[in-house]
């Protein structure tokens, strides 16, 4: 396994959230926030959940509150909201920091040094494409929509 399926999460419900369990799939890692002028990307990875969930593919939703304070909900408030206006079915993550000196051990994988595509997450929303064997394929800015072209074609790629 990698590095990346070895590691351990929490979800919103507190429950364990192992990445093992996708090994062989394709998860799009995605930090979120409910607060952002971005938070309607929300419905467009929840199509993106619904288009290709069943060739192996999953949209990982990681709350953060590191930006401008726009998630600044307790993890009820968080699952509540985004069932409600998004009607997320994609697994959600508990809040962690993507930046900084408590930058949570997928962030440095993901983006620390040694990465393939290092650098600090810059806003909420900042996509990373992993593969199945755990390696990040693709790193995709806040501003790039669920449904870019090049978001979709990179998805697509990975799938096979």
């Amino acid at each position: 396994m990698s590095a990346f399926h070895d590691l351990n999460l929490r979800a919103l419900d507190g429950q364990e959230l192992p990445l093992a369990p996708y090994k062989g799939q394709i998860v799009l890692v995605v930090n979120v926030a409910s607060k952002c002028g971005l938070t309607p990307q929300y419905a467009g990875l929840e199509k993106l959940q619904q288009e290709y969930q069943g060739r192996g593919f999953t949209v990982l939703g990681l709350p953060c509150n590191q930006f401008a304070a726009q998630e600044p909900g307790s993890e009820d408030e968080i699952r509540e909201f985004c069932s409600l206006n998004y009607g997320v079915t994609f697994p959600l993550g508990s809040k962690l920091e993507v930046n900084g000196p408590g930058r949570h051990p997928l962030y440095r994988l993901l983006a620390g040094e040694g990465a393939e595509f290092p650098g600090d997450i810059t806003w909420n929303f900042e996509k990373f494409l992993v593969g199945r064997d755990g390696r990040v394929l693709a790193r995709f800015s806040p501003r790039t929509s669920p449904d870019d072209p090049a978001l979709i074609q990179a998805i697509e790629s990975a799938l096979g």
